[in-house]
C-alpha cells in the first residue's frame, strides 16, 4: 500500500522529534537545578567572603578547576556544608586559598 508509507514516516519523523524534546527537556530542567545550586554556593561564597557575586562565581570556579571537580558537585558541597555538612579537606585547602587569592590586589 503506497499510500500508507507517507504516513508511517511522518509519524516514525514525529515519535523520534518527540523522543529529542524530551530528552532537551531533561537537560533544561538539570540546567535550571544546577544554576539554582551555583547561585546558591555564590551566595554562601560572597557571604564567607564578603565579595561580590562575581568573585564570589571565580572563587567557585578556581575551587572547582583546582581540585578537579565538576563545578555543580563543589557548589552543592558548599550549599550543605553551613548546615552541618563537611568540606572534604581538598575542597576547603582549595576555598580557602581562593578566598585568600581573591582578595590580594
Amino acid at each position: 500500500m503506497p499510500g500508507d508509507m507517507p504516513g508511517q514516516v511522518r509519524q516514525a519523523d514525529l515519535v523520534g522529534q518527540l523522543a529529542q524534546l524530551n530528552r532537551e527537556i531533561g537537560q533544561l530542567q538539570e540546567a535550571i537545578a544546577s544554576h539554582a545550586v551555583i547561585d546558591q554556593a555564590i551566595g554562601v561564597v560572597i557571604s564567607l567572603g564578603k565579595l561580590s557575586p562575581e568573585q564570589g562565581f571565580e572563587v567557585l570556579r578556581t575551587v572547582s578547576q583546582h581540585t578537579n571537580t565538576k563545578l555543580r558537585k563543589v557548589a552543592a558541597l558548599i550549599v550543605d556544608w553551613p548546615a552541618g555538612g563537611r568540606l572534604p579537606e581538598d575542597l576547603h585547602g582549595a576555598l580557602e586559598q581562593a578566598l585568600t587569592d581573591v582578595r590580594s590586589p
